[in-house]
């Protein structure tokens, strides 16, 4: 029997909707296997826990969650918690201590869905590093209430971490059959950060000549996605760049609730973190209709983490049968079903496989 600890974190909104729905379709995996489970361990931490008692997750929080294979995340934050208290007080310390220094972001256009953008071939990869950046929480307030009051954000780029990233995302295309890597910049005018990010990239790619390279400004690779999203691999870039181009890429999906997203410890030293991309759409919240596209893709790449590849690989097709077929689907792309009944739809099909 095999048997792995998952450690769940609904959090708030449409993010306790969709573990629920998570949940149910590792179940089912593990009861079609025979000879795999899977045991969960639901943990509180999330903005009504903050409200309650002043903390996004307990003092020992990391700890507890070291305990595991794997985490599986819904989405964080709700009104009257500030965002930036709901990110740096629980989803930024995992990502850092936990050392998941790498975002992998598929935006591939599932069978069955229709891309806004009137192009069917997107299937790419972004690849974004996760652990220090523009997100490195470093700044400070100046001259507060006076005339000259001003805010400094402060971005950090380390060799090791803008080095490894960058690394991964030429082993990852290598190692999934890729042939292009693209590197998201804006050194035309962040004169420190992306010079130093188009530097290193440029001495790592030397060390993949099979392999054709570029770089792009943020700007004008934001208008190549819309454009020629086709043409696109790999693309490797900053938290922050990384952050904004994928939420991109799942638009052009057709809806923010399809991608998924893995927070990885490449190494193995520390649990990697799972999680759909959107946010907790507390407009939505507990009615029933939220999409668990996301959270299922997700799993699926969870699994594939967990070396459970044809688990993996059963639930994509089950997932992409459902979406194919069109009986059973959310509001938001163009359906009338309920969460519950496309994940009924998920592990009908699993089960019939």
């Amino acid at each position: 029997m095999k048997e792995y600890t998952i450690k769940l974190i609904p959090g708030d909104g449409i993010g306790v909707d969709v573990i629920h729905e998570g949940r149910r379709v590792l179940e089912a995996l593990a009861e079609k296997h025979g000879g795999l489970r899977f045991r969960f361990d639901t943990l509180p931490w999330s903005c009504k826990y903050y409200l309650e008692t002043g903390k996004m997750m307990p003092e020992d929080g990391l700890k507890i969650l070291a305990d595991c294979d794997s985490i599986l995340l819904g989405a964080v934050g709700f009104p009257g918690v500030p965002d930036h208290v709901s990110l740096r007080e629980l989803l930024l310390p995992i990502r850092v201590n936990f050392d998941e220094y790498v975002n992998l972001r598929p935006v591939k256009l599932l069978k069955g869905l229709s891309s806004p953008i009137k192009n069917e071939k997107i299937d790419f990869v972004v690849i974004r590093e996760n652990s220090e950046g523009e997100y490195c929480g470093k700044g400070e307030f100046l001259n507060g209430g006076t005339p000259e009051e001003k805010a400094v954000q402060n971005a950090v780029f380390t060799r090791k971490g803008t080095e490894r990233i960058i690394r991964y995302a030429f082993e990852y295309a290598k190692r999934t059959g890729r042939k292009k890597v693209m590197s998201a910049t804006k050194s035309n005018a962040l004169n420190y950060s992306m010079v130093f990010w188009d530097r290193i990239f440029r001495e790592v790619r030397a060390e993949y000549p099979g392999m054709e390279s570029s770089q792009m400004h943020i700007d004008a690779l934001s208008g190549y996605f819309i454009m020629h999203p086709d043409r696109l691999e790999v693309v490797v870039a900053s938290n922050l760049f990384g952050d904004i181009l994928t939420d991109l890429g799942s638009a052009m999906l057709g809806s923010i609730g399809i991608s998924p997203s893995a927070n990885l410890n490449p190494e193995g030293k520390f649990p990697s973190m799972f999680e759909p991309i959107h946010g907790s759409a507390p407009d939505i919240a507990g009615k029933g209709i939220a999409n668990p596209v996301g959270t299922l893709w997700a799993a699926a790449m969870m699994l594939e983490h967990l070396k459970l590849e044809p688990e993996s690989a059963l639930l994509m097709q089950a997932l992409e049968k459902v979406l194919e077929e069109g009986k059973v689907r959310t509001p938001d792309i163009g359906g009338k079903s309920t969460t519950a009944e496309v994940t009924d739809a998920v592990i009908g099909a699993i089960m019939a496989h």
